[in-house]
């Protein structure tokens, strides 16, 4: 993502992510299969000064996304909105800013 999108534009994509989703829940699970679907991933990030590889997303129990991040054969779940992204960020990060929008 090369600019930062405004109120509007996420507003649309919160709006695709959750046309059919009436509950919270399903809003949530929304935005995951979008989030899903189109960020490309694996990606490199640093998380706390450690350079790790985001392999996917996952929904968990408890209504969170989380990023599953990689170091060799260690690995960990980061909240998605916790997830500091490399410049230029990721194909698909929108839907990072489009989840922060609509609030968790």
């Amino acid at each position: 993502m090369d600019r930062k999108l405004n109120d509007a534009e996420l507003d649309e994509l919160v709006e695709q992510a959750t046309v059919d989703a009436y509950s919270d829940d399903e809003q949530l699970t929304g935005l995951y299969t979008m989030l899903a679907e189109h960020l490309a991933v694996p990606f490199k990030t640093n998380v706390l000064g450690v350079e790790v590889t985001v392999k996917k997303v996952d929904l968990l129990p408890g209504s969170q996304i989380v990023a599953v991040c990689t170091r060799g054969r260690h690995r960990q779940a980061i909240g998605i909105l916790d997830l500091p992204l490399p410049d230029p960020a990721p194909d698909g990060s929108e839907w990072i800013e489009a989840y922060r929008h609509w609030g968790p």
